[in-house]
């Protein structure tokens, strides 16, 4: 071999390995750049300002945001408001129940697969003793800043994602029941995943999760197990939300929940604090569910798990 050819195989060789190097380097940011991106925190003093909201509009209207009253109407508006201005496609979806109109509120986020939707839900309605802020403002105020933090960040996730706000829940789930009754068959096989969210901020908490799909419970009970929170299997509100219809219909539900009037006991206090012997919502279906009925950490760190598999499902 003479030392032209060497020299020339050795140049051949180094070019061959610099390109070798580019595509796994670019291989390996393509990679990187499609890993899905982290939820952002989301700001408790965001969600208890929308809890004020719907205080104030309760004050404002007799004392509660129940089906059939301008509370609820007033509402649903001011909730609409926030996501048009937002960048949302909103539709209001009427319905009759116990002969008075009822609406839904539907939020679409532009983009998507929606063949792949994952939606989150929570019903807004109050009971006609009180403002509901617990049951189910904090539900409804949850998903509300977790749709606002997605337009924050331009999120552009590869699946759809779609956000509801059921009315007459405390009827028997009549709105959500309305909404899937009218889906077709189609349609709802465009569901990946229904999320509700039916209080989270219980005074004396617990951390409860839908053990209905495994799937979706394993993306919450992960979360948790990387804060070192101990979460349980929900019970206490099987087939008693809006999830209920969705699961029936045959789309894969998830959910959390904080608890109602079911007792909290010794073991849980000692898992999560707050007190044994008293319901997990002393002011469960009662006028003294106000702005003071909420426990901060258990709306915080349910919003961040919302957050949290919103962000995740999506990717």
């Amino acid at each position: 071999m003479t030392r032209s050819v060497r020299i020339r195989r050795a140049v051949l060789a180094a070019g061959a390995c610099t390109a070798v190097a580019a595509t796994l380097l670019a291989a390996a940011g393509a990679q990187a750049g499609t890993a899905p991106l982290a939820a952002p925190d989301i700001p408790v003093s965001a969600v208890k300002a929308d809890l004020d909201q719907l205080q104030s509009i309760a004050d404002a209207n007799g004392g509660n945001r129940a089906h059939g009253q301008p509370g609820y109407k007033a509402s649903l508006d001011h909730i609409k408001g926030k996501l048009d201005e937002a960048g949302f496609t909103t539709q209001v979806q009427e319905f009759s129940a116990n002969g008075t109109k009822g609406y839904n509120l539907i939020a679409d986020w532009p983009g998507g697969d929606e063949s792949r939707t994952v939606m989150a839900g929570a019903h807004l309605d109050s009971v006609d003793e009180g403002p509901g802020i617990n049951d189910n403002g904090s539900g409804s105020a949850g998903i509300l800043e977790v749709a606002l933090a997605v337009a924050k960040a331009d999120l552009e996730p590869a699946k759809h994602l779609r956000f509801g706000w059921w009315g007459a829940e405390e009827l028997g789930l009549v709105g959500s029941s309305h909404y899937v009754d009218n889906l077709s068959q189609a349609d709802r096989g465009k569901f990946d995943s229904y999320l509700n969210f039916d209080m989270i901020g219980s005074p004396n908490p617990g951390y409860f999760v839908y053990d209905d799909d495994p799937r979706l419970e394993k993306v919450f009970k992960d979360w948790y197990a990387g804060k070192d929170i101990a979460t349980e299997i929900e019970t206490e509100g099987d087939g008693r939300s809006d999830h209920a219809a969705f699961k029936d219909a045959g789309i894969p539900v998830g959910g959390l929940f904080s608890g109602a009037d079911y007792r909290k006991t010794a073991e849980q206090a000692k898992n999560w604090g707050g007190t044994a012997g008293e319901p997990f919502d002393p002011c469960y279906h009662r006028s003294c569910d106000t702005t003071k009925n909420i426990d901060d950490k258990a709306l915080d760190t349910n919003t961040d798990a919302i957050a949290h598999a919103v962000w995740e499902l999506s990717s």
